[in-house]
């Protein structure tokens, strides 16, 4: 995957997998402000001369947009099936807007 357009769309990827899992909030903005400079850094490469480093480079990018949808989509089974995830604060949400749908409330034992 030499090809300008090649290495756009591998861009393009990674960013919107790091902006959609990770987040887009300010605290959080350094990520793809790495990312950018990445590949802003190695733009003036030399294709034939380069191509391995090149190839190397987009080869991590790819992993990683897989890595970062990969877990996610992971987690949101884990969610679905209940497996192994703590889900306790979930839970006494839902309990508590039962109690109070109904006119009571949690014991002092569920409140946090």
């Amino acid at each position: 995957m030499g090809s300008f357009e090649g290495i756009r769309m591998v861009y393009r990827n990674l960013l919107k997998a790091v902006e959609k899992h990770i987040g887009k909030e300010e605290h959080k903005v350094h990520f793809t402000d790495f990312i950018r400079e990445e590949f802003r850094k190695n733009r003036n490469l030399e294709y034939p001369k380069d191509s391995s480093f090149i190839q190397q480079r987009i080869n991590l990018a790819q992993n990683y947009t897989y890595l970062l949808n990969s877990v996610h989509h992971h987690k949101d089974l884990l969610f679905s099936y209940n497996i192994a995830v703590d889900r306790s604060n979930e839970m006494k949400k839902v309990l508590g807007k039962s109690a109070a749908s109904v006119g009571l409330r949690l014991p002092d034992v569920y409140q946090s």
